[in-house]
């Protein structure tokens, strides 16, 4: 019997495969998949999520696979600046799925998680003190797996979903999105472009290599998600939406799929949770989706860690539905919206679109809140009611008296005091002393604030309530 089984091994289920593992748990995955996949269907990863790679040592191999792009354009005449984000990371990083995926794979391995693949999972059956997945090996060999915790990270049609019964309520929204990586002679000035016309809508970004990502859609020739791609068609919907289809050319990779909108009712049930897709699914707009699932495995991590040691109990491992289950829901919204904007037919609509959006933007509060909940940054969660307004916050990467950043502190999945050095702090509690800080801040393993104060009054019953320490 293992301690946490972990179901698929796209981002969503590696990060969390190694985070447990980092904590001293014993982790195996199941994966369908005989090998890495080629696809590259996700290619951004947002501020926050480079921050959450920071705090594992992570940033600067995943950094040096990509293409960092500061801003980008909607509909022609909207620019989105992401250049003054309150981040380390001002920036997105386009590079395909597969790079974040090998990043992710390594630092799991070389803490000792098991991948298996070829593992086809066919049952889960929670029990009291455990749970039972029944999965099919390569040679069609069955076997059944036991292990205290499971996490589904299966994807869209989560087998582990299925069998929890777990209603996945939604809709398609858009068929027949086309993506393709091309290489293009007359590429476009912008960093990233998007835009739409009355048949159909168009996004072009670089990975920084010759290499660019196209989505594109045609409403008046929607085809099922098996049918083949023809470069011309993509080409043909470009010229459509900005005049021009850049030259584009000699693709490595092009394939059609639907969109749709839908999120688990619960990401929770006992000892079995959901994340990433298996927890929620949304359109492409925004590039949100992988890092939602991103997200969800650095918030769940450490509580299962905890629970494994005997910290927290059953209220810690609730926040997690309540803290994601949230989020999950803003960002169904937020590229929905997005996605329905582009895709406006009406030449009416459209010019209203066109007219609206750069002075609704050009509001201080709508064009701040824009960029930092589209990055991540400005997500935040609830705090109980009294607590200090920092609490449930993102907490900033502060610099220590010596020089040590908090996401440096932050590495190995522990908990770290801010505070001024004259601070009282609790035996074995790591501190990041910053002369001057009239506040305490107790930072969690996935970088928001716990609990704050400028007095320890309060700070042991946080520590316990949080897992990171015994409860008595």
């Amino acid at each position: 019997m293992t301690d946490v089984i972990v179901v698929g091994s796209g981002p969503t289920g590696l990060l969390l495969a190694g985070d447990l593992a980092e904590a001293g748990a014993d982790v195996t995955v199941l994966e369908r998949r005989t090998q890495e996949s080629n696809l590259t269907r996700a290619f951004v990863v947002h501020s926050r999520s480079l921050e959450q790679f920071d705090a594992r040592g992570l940033a600067e191999p995943l950094l040096a696979t990509g293409n960092r792009v500061d801003r980008f354009r909607l509909f022609g005449n909207v620019s989105v600046d992401l250049s003054s984000l309150p981040s380390r990371f001002p920036y997105m990083v386009v590079t395909p799925q597969y790079e974040v995926e090998r990043v992710l794979e390594k630092r799991a391995s070389d803490l000792g998680v098991t991948v298996r693949r070829g593992a086809q999972v066919r049952s889960v059956r929670s029990h009291p003190d455990r749970v039972e997945v029944g999965a099919v090996d390569p040679d069609g060999e069955p076997h059944i797996e036991r292990a205290t915790y499971v996490v589904g990270t299966d994807g869209h049609h989560s087998t582990v979903r299925e069998q929890l019964g777990v209603p996945f309520p939604g809709r398609a929204v858009v068929r027949s999105l086309m993506l393709a990586d091309v290489r293009m002679t007359d590429p476009p000035a912008d960093q990233l472009t998007v835009d739409g016309g009355q048949h159909g809508f168009c996004f072009v970004v670089p990975y920084g290599d010759g290499w660019y990502r196209v989505i594109a859609r045609d409403a008046r020739n929607e085809l099922p998600d098996d049918a083949p791609v023809r470069l011309d068609e993509i080409a043909t919907v470009a010229r459509h939406v900005f005049g021009t289809d850049f030259g584009m050319h000699g693709p490595r990779w092009m394939s059609r799929f639907h969109s749709e909108e839908r999120q688990a009712e619960h990401y929770r049930l006992g000892r079995v949770f959901l994340a990433g897709d298996a927890a929620h699914v949304h359109s492409p707009a925004g590039g949100m989706g992988m890092n939602t699932g991103l997200q969800d495995a650095a918030n769940l991590g450490w509580k299962l860690a905890a629970a494994l040691r005997g910290r927290g109990g059953e209220e810690l491992l609730d926040t997690y539905e309540r803290e994601r289950h949230a989020v999950g829901r803003m960002v169904l919204r937020m590229s929905g919206g997005m996605l329905r904007a582009a895709m406006l037919r009406s030449p009416v609509a459209r010019s209203v679109r066109e007219f609206a959006a750069p002075k609704l933007l050009a509001l201080p509060k709508v064009g701040r809140q824009l960029p930092l909940r589209q990055s991540g940054i400005g997500i935040s969660y609830g705090r109980p009611n009294g607590a200090h307004k920092l609490v449930g916050t993102r907490a900033g990467d502060v610099v220590a008296d010596d020089g040590t950043r908090l996401y440096e502190a932050l590495r190995g999945g522990r908990f770290v005091l801010v505070a001024d050095p004259s601070f009282p702090v609790p035996d074995g509690l790591p501190q990041l002393p910053v002369s001057g800080a009239d506040t305490a801040t107790l930072v969690r393993p996935d970088g928001y604030v716990a609990w704050a104060g400028p007095d320890p009054g309060t700070l042991g019953d946080a520590l316990r309530r949080w897992g990171a320490a015994e409860t008595t």
